[in-house]
């Protein structure tokens, strides 16, 4: 069985390492999963019956294969972040379930269920509350009310005291179990709700932390090594992938997690702004689009809900065949989650040298000819550069309003999801196309074909 574990442990290894580029990433996730095979395999390595164990295999390993093959692309994210909440249950019943067995285990073991309890219902409730905003069933702004963050420091505060009382007696504080199981589940909605969708890439990475370190928490629950090896990779690399997001919008984790961004109104459409909206047609915009020499396409969530990665690689070979240069710009918090973007184009095909990251493009943006926006709003809003009342002033942004021509499609002028106005849009070298992103690509192709 530590043989196993072994292998199982260094296949989570290179499948992570996979995991970071594009190119390998759907290999890296195989060779994962075949490592979680080869655990569970060894786990159950000796026991006669494990009837329960296999039909509840059976039934997630359904759920889990319906799940990926019906969920739609755009709808990746809520899909995500709720798959994180599934992983935070899973490890709080895990410690319940272990309590129940031994009333009297030694102090580090009660100590581990404690945790796995805690965390698992913050991941649970807090999963489930981004999975409501992503999927818009509640509003993604952020929620405040008066002393917030007093009340979430006192749950918080409540939580390690019954946790102290648990590990010292835990045979006669079954009670205190339950008092921390509830306050669990609401520290996790009461976490989530000041933060707004601007910030949801970031909640999601934290959120699979959690997942992660509860896992590890309910393996020390266990005695089970891999559990503990998984739980810890998933936490770490959660956290790192944080820190990353955070450094992408110049900001501390701690003003993420409770300054309510997105939170103020969001100023009227125009409000502060000079010039006015100049609209063109895709049949004007091919005309620009034949003539350039050089095209940067800067996706968004647009392009997402409008399912248009395949379109956009279209136009992109027939820029190419045209003697084109064309290359996409990545912001890494485009999206709703970490690498959003990545996963979309490259459904389409697009090549992995053609993606640039947002510090490699942005010296060359001034020698661009055009600049294709396809429903990005707030990773490209010159705000965050010039405007020091800007609620996202200081995030580093794509400086597409330096190319020499920028096509904005949107299907309106409402703000991105910050809810920010994106002076953008009135500059004197953009163009703003309404309409579905899809079917105004189509129209741009078209013309391409006809020519």
């Amino acid at each position: 069985m530590e043989w196993f574990y072994i292998i199982a442990a260094s296949l989570f290894v290179v499948g992570l390492k996979m995991l970071s580029s594009p190119e390998t990433a759907r290999h890296g996730n195989l060779i994962s999963a075949v490592g979680m095979l080869l655990a569970i395999v060894a786990t159950l390595q000796g026991r006669m019956s494990f009837s329960w164990i296999m039909a509840g295999f059976l039934i997630g390993s359904a759920a889990g294969a319906i799940s990926a093959y019906r969920v739609k692309m755009t709808a990746m994210p809520e899909m995500v972040a709720l798959f994180n909440g599934f992983g935070g249950l899973a490890s709080l019943l895990v410690g319940w379930a272990e309590y129940h067995m031994h009333r009297t285990p030694p102090t580090f073991t009660i100590a581990s269920i404690y945790l796995a309890v805690l965390i698992g219902g913050v991941t649970f409730t807090g999963s489930v509350l981004a999975f409501a905003k992503l999927s818009e069933l509640v509003p993604g702004k952020p929620v405040l009310f008066r002393g917030q963050q007093v009340i979430n420091a006192l749950l918080l505060a409540g939580a390690v005291w019954f946790g102290v009382l648990f590990t010292i007696t835990p045979e006669s504080h079954y009670t205190i179990l339950i008092f921390g199981v509830i306050i669990s589940l609401v520290l996790g909605i009461l976490s989530v709700l000041p933060i707004g969708g601007a910030d949801m890439p970031v909640v999601i990475c934290l959120l699979n932390s959690y997942s992660g370190l509860a896992a590890a928490a309910a393996g020390f629950v266990l005695a089970n090594d891999m559990m503990i090896v998984a739980g810890s990779l998933v936490g770490a690399s959660g956290i790192i992938l944080c820190q990353i997001m955070c450094k992408a919008m110049n900001r501390s984790m701690a003003h993420v997690l409770f300054s309510g961004f997105g939170s103020a109104a969001s100023a009227p459409a125009g409000a502060g702004t000079k010039g006015e909206v100049k609209s063109i047609s895709p049949q004007d915009a091919y005309f620009a689009l034949e003539a350039a020499r050089s095209v940067v396409i800067v996706p968004g969530y647009g392009m997402a809900v409008a399912q248009a990665q395949h379109v956009v690689k279209e136009l992109a070979d027939h820029l190419e065949a045209n003697g084109t240069e064309v290359k996409y710009a990545i912001h890494p918090v485009a999206g709703r989650m970490p690498g959003h973007m990545n996963v979309l184009l490259a459904e389409a095909d697009v090549s992995y040298d053609q993606l640039v990251e947002m510090d490699t493009i942005n010296p060359a943006m001034p020698t661009m000819d055009v600049a294709i926006v396809i429903g990005a709003n707030d990773v490209v809003n010159p705000a965050a550069r010039e405007d020091e009342s800007s609620p996202i002033y200081g995030m580093p942004i794509i400086n597409v309003d330096q190319a020499h021509t920028v096509f904005v499609l949107k299907r309106s002028m409402a703000p991105g999801f910050a809810g920010v106005e994106n002076p953008l849009f009135f500059n004197e070298n953009t163009r703003m196309i309404f309409g579905d992103a899809k079917q105004t690509l189509q129209a741009i192709v078209t013309e391409f074909k006809a020519t």
